[in-house]
């Protein structure tokens, strides 16, 4: 049998054995911090710590096994690898960053297709620099990794030849792997022991996700639907608005500094309401999404049906069911949604039974845009105002209103126009208002303060609208769709969002506070007394007694 050579400086053990030591540790410890790093909250950034990774213990050990049992890997093999090496970096990074900018964990199935979308919002008012920077990143990142991944997986595959260095790296495998069964066992594991979470029970997680989607199971798993009855009674002959406030959380009312520099914003809602003639009752309900996602907070509402991600909505949207959109049809209101952030075809209108959709392009606005937004949503309610409230006689209104003002990063925030006529012109502020509105970037480190303006805006806007249609007789519930990201609330946030039903109609006031722990006056109060979904039939006891049709 011929000598096996050793290519390169790294078969060079006898003549420098310190630098092949130091490259091979070098070389593991490289590839165990890039699946163990955790997120620097609240930004894109990643720290770097001495957790020990499960997967780099695995490479490392058969590494060791394939020398051994077969005289080593080959190039081909090894490239391969490093690519692997880099799938399991990205879920890595994603694993730990997504829940630490969007409050919640991602699936790659549901969840991949909506991130061109939510990469050109956030490009649209990021600074150039920093567009810049990220697309260089995306590109030159990867790259970069694999290199270094190559380049470690090769100095440990390398390495292996000597059998020194082959013992050590068995030996060291398996005592990794050993610690971290022994921990959930109920072995005493010295604490300065930490492991991380592996990265490939992720991908396995979105496999077995693909295999219950295309298993049918989960149809059968959405159950059977809820019953749906009240004669509306309370609210008959009132126009109803549904209006879902974007990235409206409970973290506005439970975090003291952003309650407190909301004061003067909510005595005037309060004044709005109380000088119309009309009293509110407020709560807290459980979303079923976080930091984004707002159309199943929507579905949930309006289907009664627990809907927590994108398959669950496909496949309700599927069936034919009833919502709280065909109650009112069915007694007689015209079903209107407003959708002003809908710039694409909607077929979900035809489920849920709406009369007609205003989106983007029905609303026809032609003044200033604000960041990602053209549209605002000031004018979006007056545009509709116009075209289907103002008018007398007609059959009493369903309004389904999903704001987007109010959407991340939240800045440049429309002023509020006070005169509601002038927002449907071309030129419906001031100069002087514009260019202060335009002058607002986002902080990236700080979106607390822009998410207080725009809080301030919604608020303005549902206020003035109360006083613009001071006379008439509604009833307006405002819903928070779901809490802002993770970058406003921070780390272990509830779901919580606010309700507040505002009427005329002291009987349905009455029957949410005495029947449905809602609580009189604009501030809610923990605990929740429902999730969004379980929301529905508190709605619909409220609207009218629940022998109707």
């Amino acid at each position: 049998m011929g000598t096996e050579q050793t290519p390169g400086w790294l078969g060079a053990m006898d003549r420098m054995p310190a630098a092949r030591w130091v490259g091979l540790v070098a070389a593991l410890v490289l590839l165990n911090v890039s699946l163990t790093f955790t997120n620097i909250w609240p930004t894109l950034g990643i720290r770097l710590n001495a957790d020990l990774s499960v997967e780099t213990a695995l490479c490392v050990l058969g590494l060791v096994l394939v020398r051994r049992w077969r005289g080593g890997p080959s190039r081909v093999a090894l490239r391969w690898l490093a690519g692997l090496w880099i799938l399991l970096v990205v879920g890595r990074y994603a694993e730990v960053t997504v829940p630490s900018l969007y409050g919640r964990d991602i699936n790659l199935y549901w969840d991949v297709r909506h991130m061109p979308n939510v990469g050109a919002m956030f490009a649209f008012v990021a600074d150039p620099w920093l567009k810049v920077a990220v697309v260089a990143g995306v590109v030159l990142v990867p790259v970069l990794f694999y290199v270094i991944a190559r380049w470690a997986l090769g100095s440990v595959a390398e390495a292996t030849h000597d059998p020194r260095a082959r013992r050590a790296l068995g030996l060291v495998a398996a005592g990794v792997l050993l610690l971290s069964i022994a921990r959930p066992l109920g072995a005493r594991v010295p604490e300065a022991i930490r492991f991380a979470d592996p990265v490939a029970p992720a991908y396995a997680r979105e496999l077995g996700e693909l295999a219950y989607e295309m298993s049918g199971a989960g149809v059968r798993d959405l159950g059977p639907p809820p019953v749906m009855r009240s004669d509306l009674s309370r609210v008959g002959g009132a126009d109803v608005f549904l209006i879902f406030l974007e990235s409206y959380g409970a973290v506005s009312w439970d975090r003291a500094e952003f309650a407190g520099a909301l004061v003067a914003t909510r005595a005037r809602l309060e004044a709005d309401i109380g000088e119309t003639g009309r009293a509110v009752a407020s709560a807290f309900v459980e979303s079923t999404t976080f930091g984004g996602e707002s159309w199943l907070a929507h579905i949930s509402l309006l289907s009664g049906t627990e809907v927590r991600d994108q398959g669950t909505n496909v496949r309700l949207m599927a069936q034919e069911r009833d919502t709280l959109v065909t109650v009112f049809g069915r007694h007689g209101y015209r079903t209107i949604a407003i959708m002003p952030g809908l710039l694409v075809g909607w077929p979900e209108g035809v489920y849920y039974g709406f009369d007609e959709i205003y989106n983007h392009a029905r609303l026809d606005y032609h003044g200033p845009s604000f960041g990602w937004w053209d549209v605002n949503d000031q004018f979006a309610l007056a545009r509709v105002d116009a075209l289907e409230i103002a008018s007398q006689p007609r059959p009493p209104a369903f309004v389904f209103f999903t704001t987007i003002t109010t959407h991340a990063p939240f800045v440049p925030t429309p002023p509020y126009q006070p005169d509601w006529a002038r927002v449907l012109t071309s030129t419906p502020y001031d100069a002087e208002a514009l260019d202060r509105a335009w002058s607002a970037w986002p902080d990236w480190m700080n979106l607390g303060p822009s998410y207080l303006e725009a809080l301030d805006y919604a608020f303005a806007t549902v206020g003035g609208y109360l006083r613009l249609r001071a006379d008439r007789d509604l009833v307006m519930i405002l819903v928070g769709d779901h809490q802002p990201p993770a970058l406003v609330t921070g780390a272990g946030a509830s779901w919580d969002v606010p309700v507040h039903v505002i009427a005329t109609r002291g009987a349905l006031l009455d029957r949410l506070v005495r029947d449905h722990r809602f609580v009189k006056g604009l501030e809610p109060r923990h605990p929740v007394v429902a999730r969004m979904d379980t929301l529905l039939p508190i709605l619909l006891d409220a609207f009218g007694d629940r022998g109707g049709p």
